[in-house]
C-alpha cells in the first residue's frame, strides 16, 4: 500500500503506573480514512512489534476509528524488575490500501507499594513453639523487604504481650513462661511499615510447649518385613507404634523419624506409618547385590531436646519380572551389494539384547516377528539365535523391486515370563546399486533460437539425460568443446544439475550468427554427449548514432525563415538499420516551434532550418537561448501495426542556439578604406597541417593584395588629376607642381578570438560574423563592387580567392574542431564621402586603404 497519515495523534509518548490491572487505558487515538474509503478500516489498528518485546498492551475500539491502547495484566508491569519504556509499532490500512505505521512510546511510572514479607511469613500464618522454662531470648527474625528498597519500621501488637520487636524485625520473649501458669498460645500482629505510611501485617502465633522427663517406648513387636520391588509411592509398609509414660491418661504425641541414611522410605512423624517414598529397583545397584534395607526408627516425645527410643528393622526387597528386553542399538543398519545370493548372512541380533531383571526366569527372551516392506528376501534363523540372512537375490532394475533401495524391517524380542515385555527391533538394511548403464540424453542435438538481446545471464534452453540405473543415479552436465568466441573462451554456462543452459556474454548477431557447442552428461562413472547449436536472431538493438551529437551556435534574431541555420547538419549511422529509416523531430526545447529538421524522415542526412520568425517585440518570444534535445528514431520503414511490436531505438543531439538581438550599425565618417582582418584559432597539435596550409595561404593571399594595391596606386596616378581639397584641406601639400599622389595606410591588427555568431547588416544586407564575448566583427563573404570599375574588378577578384581560403579554413575546422585556423577577409569602398546610415565595416579595428 501507501504510505499515508492515517493514525491521528501518533506518534507520540504516554504513561502508565506499574501494576496496572488489566483493561486500564494507556492512550487514545483516532484513525483518519481518506473519503475514498467508504467501508472504513480494512486492517484495524495492531500492535505489530514493540521493542522490547511485550504482551502487557493491546488496542481496543472505543467506536467509529477512536481507539485506545490498553493494558492487558499479562504480565503485570513492574517498574522495578521490567523495562521502564515500551515503543509499540502500530500499522492500519484502509479499504483504498493506503497504510500508515506509527509509534506509541509507552514509559512506566514508578508507584509506591507495599512492605512485603519474605519467606514463611509470605505465604503462610508462623507459628512459633517456646518450651517452657526457657530464659527470655530471640525467637524468630521476621525478613521483609521494600520493592523501593526503602528503610522499614517494624511494630508489635497487642502491646501487652510478653514479646517485643526491634528496629531490625528480631522478636525476643521478655519473660521465662511457665505452661501451668501462663497462656498456652500466643497471637502476635507483626506490622512493617515504609516511609510513606504503607504498612504490611502478619499473624505470628506462638505455642508454649510443655516440657516431659519420661522416654517413650515401641509397642511394635516385628523387626522384619518383604515386599516386591517396583512399589508405587505411598505403599505402606508397616505401622509402627510407641507409647510416652507421661502421657498415660491422655494419646501420647510423640514424633517418628527415621535416622539411617535413607531414599527409599519416609515415616510419618506424628502416626508412625511407614511408607514408600522412592523407587525401588532390585535390578539397579546397590540393591541388585544387597536387597536387604536396614531402618534406624526413633520416637521422641519431643520436637527438640525431648527423650527418644530407637529401634531397628529390615526390609526384604524380591525381584520382579519388571523389565522388558533391551537392545543396544534398538536399530541397525546394514549394506547389501545388488544380486547379494540368498543365505547371506546379515547380522546376529542376541549379540546386542539383554534382559536386566536379577531372577534367572526374569531375563529369559525370543526373537519373533520378522515383518516389513520386502520381508519375504529376509529371515530369521530361529528365535532363538536372532541370526538374520538373505533368502532372495535383489535386482534393483526389477519392476518387482520398484528399485527400492532401502528395506526397513522389524522384529520384536519378547520375554518368556509373564507379563511378557517386549520390544520393537528396528533393521535397516541397504541394497547398494551398480551402475550398469550409461546416460542418455533425450535429445542427440539441441537447437536454441535466441534473439541477441538475451540479457546475460538468462535461460536460452535445457538438455536432459537420463540413466537406467535405479535408483536414479546423479547426473550432473558440463561443456566440453565449443561455445567460445575471439574474446571469451566460453560464452555460455551449464547448470551442472539441471542441464539449463544460460548466456554468460552478450550475443551479437552482426558478429556471430551461430555458435555451436558439446554437453557432456556424466553420473560420476559414465558418460555420454550431445551438441548444441545456438542460432542467434537478429534484433533492432543498435542506436542511431549522430554527429555531432552535440552543437553550441548564435544566429541573429532577424535571420530569414527557411535558411539553413550556420550550415548545421546531422548525419547518422546505424549498424542494423537502412539510412531511409530514420525520423528526426526536436523532443525539448523547442518552443513556438521555430527550428525543425529537412528532411525531416528517409535519408541519414539532415538540416537544421529555421521554421518560423522570431517575435520578440510582441512578447511572443522572451527566450534567447534554446536548448534543443532531437530523438533520431529508426522506425521510418515500419507500418503502424510494426512500429507496436518492434523494438524501436533512438539517438540523442543536443543543441544550444543563442539568439543575437539586431546589432549596433557603426557609421563611418573617414574615407574608404579595406579591412584585412586575421584571426587565430585554437587548435589540436595533432593537426599541425592546417595551420601550415592555413598560413601559407594567408601569405600568398597578403601577397596578391599588395601587388593589387600597387597595381591600384600605379593606376590612379596615370588617369586621375590631381587631387584638390577634401572638406577644404589639401590631403597632400606638394611644393611647386603638383602631381597626383595616392598615399596607402596599412593597419594590421591580429585577433585571437573566435567568430561563433553571424548576422545580417541591415544597411547593406550582407552577413557578417561576431564574437558573442568581445563584440568583434568581420565580413562573411563580400560582394560589394569598387568604384572606380576597375578598382571593384580587382578587390572582386581577391574577395573570391579570400572566400575560397576562407571556405578551405572553414572546411579543415569542420574535420578537428580544436585546431587553428587562420582567415584573411578584403573588403572596399569607394573613395567618395560615405552617405549617412552607411557602414564599411562590422567593426571599428581593420586594414584601411586611403585615397
Amino acid at each position: 500500500g501507501r504510505r499515508t497519515q492515517l493514525l491521528k495523534g501518533l506518534p507520540a509518548t504516554s504513561t502508565v503506573e506499574e501494576n496496572a490491572a488489566a483493561g486500564v487505558s494507556v492512550y487514545d487515538f483516532n484513525v483518519t480514512v481518506s473519503p475514498l474509503s467508504s467501508e472504513g478500516v480494512e486492517i484495524l489498528p495492531t500492535i505489530v512489534n514493540s521493542n522490547p518485546l511485550t504482551e502487557a498492551f493491546d488496542i481496543e475500539s472505543k467506536g467509529a476509528l477512536e481507539y485506545r491502547v490498553v493494558t492487558t495484566g499479562n504480565p503485570v508491569l513492574d517498574y522495578e524488575t521490567m523495562p521502564k519504556s515500551f515503543d509499540l509499532q502500530i500499522f492500519v490500512e484502509d479499504t483504498t490500501g493506503r497504510t500508515d505505521l506509527n509509534i506509541l512510546t509507552i514509559r512506566v511510572t514508578d508507584k509506591n507499594e507495599y512492605p512485603v514479607f519474605r519467606g514463611n511469613m509470605a505465604i503462610q500464618t508462623l507459628t512459633i513453639y517456646v518450651l517452657e522454662g526457657t530464659p527470655p531470648e530471640h525467637i524468630y527474625q521476621v525478613d521483609a523487604a521494600d520493592p523501593e528498597n526503602a528503610k522499614l519500621k517494624y511494630s508489635l501488637l497487642p502491646a501487652t504481650v510478653p514479646f517485643s520487636i526491634t528496629e531490625s524485625g528480631a522478636i525476643f520473649s521478655t519473660k521465662e513462661f511457665d505452661y501451668e501458669k501462663d497462656p498456652h498460645c500466643y497471637s502476635l500482629n507483626v506490622t512493617v511499615t515504609d516511609p510513606d505510611g504503607l504498612n504490611s501485617t502478619r499473624t505470628v502465633n506462638i505455642n508454649i510447649i510443655n516440657i516431659n522427663d519420661e522416654r517413650p517406648y515401641f509397642t511394635t513387636k516385628q523387626r522384619i518385613y518383604r515386599i516386591p520391588e517396583e512399589q508405587s509411592p505411598g505403599t505402606i509398609v508397616a505401622n509402627i507404634t510407641a507409647k510416652d509414660p507421661d502421657d498415660e491418661d491422655s494419646p501420647s504425641r510423640l514424633f517418628y523419624s527415621i535416622q539411617s541414611s535413607n531414599r527409599y522410605f519416609s515415616i510419618n512423624p506424628s502416626t508412625g506409618v511407614l511408607q514408600v517414598t522412592g523407587r525401588i529397583d532390585h535390578d539397579a545397584f546397590p540393591l541388585r547385590l544387597h536387597p536387604n534395607i536396614s531402618l534406624t526408627v526413633q520416637v521422641e516425645d519431643s520436637p527438640s531436646n525431648g527423650h527418644a527410643s530407637e529401634m531397628e528393622i529390615t526390609i526384604i526387597v524380591d525381584d520382579i519380572n519388571d523389565n522388558p528386553p533391551e537392545c543396544n542399538p534398538s536399530a541397525f543398519r546394514k549394506e547389501a551389494n545388488e544380486n547379494t545370493p540368498p543365505g547371506t548372512f546379515l547380522v546376529d541380533l542376541r549379540n546386542y539384547c539383554k534382559d536386566i531383571d536379577v531372577d534367572p526366569s526374569n531375563n529369559q527372551f525370543n526373537f519373533t516377528g520378522l515383518s516389513g516392506f520386502g520381508s519375504n528376501n529376509f529371515a530369521l534363523e530361529s528365535t532363538v539365535s536372532g541370526r538374520l540372512v538373505m533368502t532372495g537375490t535383489i535386482d534393483l532394475e526389477n519392476p518387482a523391486n520398484s528399485g527400492n533401495e532401502i528395506y526397513t524391517l522389524t522384529v520384536r524380542v519378547q520375554d518368556t515370563a509373564h507379563p511378557n515385555y517386549s520390544n520393537i527391533i528396528y533393521i535397516y538394511i541397504r541394497i547398494k546399486p551398480l551402475n550398469e548403464f550409461f546416460p542418455v540424453f533425450s535429445n542427440l542435438s539441441y537447437v536454441f533460437n535466441v534473439s541477441e538481446i538475451t540479457k546475460v545471464g538468462s535461460s536460452i534452453g535445457r538438455v536432459h539425460a537420463t540413466d537406467k540405473d535405479r535408483p536414479p543415479t546423479l547426473i550432473t552436465y558440463s561443456i566440453v568443446a565449443g561455445g567460445g568466441t575471439r574474446d571469451y573462451t566460453n560464452i555460455f554456462w551449464i547448470s551442472p544439475t539441471k542441464g539449463d543452459v544460460r548466456i554468460l556474454a552478450r550475443l551479437d548477431y552482426e558478429t556471430t550468427q551461430k555458435h555451436i557447442f558439446i554437453v557432456q552428461a556424466s553420473d560420476q562413472e559414465k558418460s555420454t554427449t550431445a551438441s548444441v547449436t545456438v542460432n542467434v536472431l537478429e534484433v533492432n538493438d543498435e542506436e542511431p548514432v549522430c554527429s555531432p551529437n552535440f552543437y553550441s551556435f548564435q544566429i541573429p534574431v532577424n535571420l530569414a525563415v527557411g535558411t539553413n541555420i550556420n550550415g548545421f547538419r546531422i548525419e547518422c549511422q546505424d549498424r542494423d538499420s537502412d539510412p531511409r529509416s530514420f525520423r528526426y523531430f526536436i523532443n525539448e526545447g523547442n518552443e513556438n516551434n521555430h527550428f525543425t529538421f529537412s528532411p525531416r524522415a528517409g535519408s541519414n542526412v539532415s538540416w537544421l532550418i529555421l521554421a518560423s520568425q522570431f517575435d520578440y517585440e510582441s512578447g511572443l518570444d522572451t527566450n534567447w537561448i534554446y536548448s534543443l534535445r532531437v530523438y533520431i528514431t529508426d522506425d521510418n520503414l515500419l507500418s503502424a501495426r510494426d512500429k507496436t511490436t518492434h523494438l524501436i531505438k533512438t539517438g540523442v543531439v543536443t543543441l544550444s542556439i543563442r539568439v543575437i538581438p539586431n546589432p549596433t550599425t557603426a557609421i563611418t565618417t573617414t574615407p574608404g578604406f579595406t579591412v584585412v582582418t586575421k584571426q587565430e584559432n585554437l587548435y589540436s597539435a595533432s593537426a599541425w597541417y592546417v595551420p601550415f596550409v592555413v598560413t601559407l595561404g594567408s601569405l600568398l593571399l597578403l601577397g596578391l593584395l599588395g601587388f593589387l594595391g600597387f597595381l591600384l596606386v600605379t593606376w590612379a596616378r596615370s588617369r586621375c588629376p590631381p587631387a584638390g581639397k577634401a572638406r577644404g584641406t589639401p590631403l597632400i601639400n606638394i611644393p611647386g607642381k603638383k602631381k597626383p599622389k595616392k598615399e596607402v595606410v596599412v593597419t594590421m591588427t591580429k585577433l585571437n578570438t573566435v567568430f561563433d555568431g553571424e548576422a545580417r547588416d541591415p544597411v547593406t544586407g550582407r552577413m557578417y560574423e561576431f564574437n558573442t564575448r568581445s563584440g568583434a566583427r568581420r565580413w562573411k563573404k563580400s560582394s560589394e563592387p569598387l568604384q572606380p570599375a576597375l578598382v571593384g574588378q580587382v578587390m572582386s577578384s581577391a574577395t573570391e580567392k579570400s572566400g575560397q581560403g576562407a571556405d578551405r579554413a572553414e572546411t579543415a575546422s569542420k574535420k578537428e574542431p580544436s585546431e587553428k585556423r587562420k582567415e584573411l577577409t578584403a573588403a572596399t569602398k569607394p573613395a567618395a564621402k560615405p552617405s549617412a546610415g552607411q557602414s564599411e565595416t562590422p567593426g571599428q579595428g581593420g586594414l584601411r586603404l586611403q585615397k
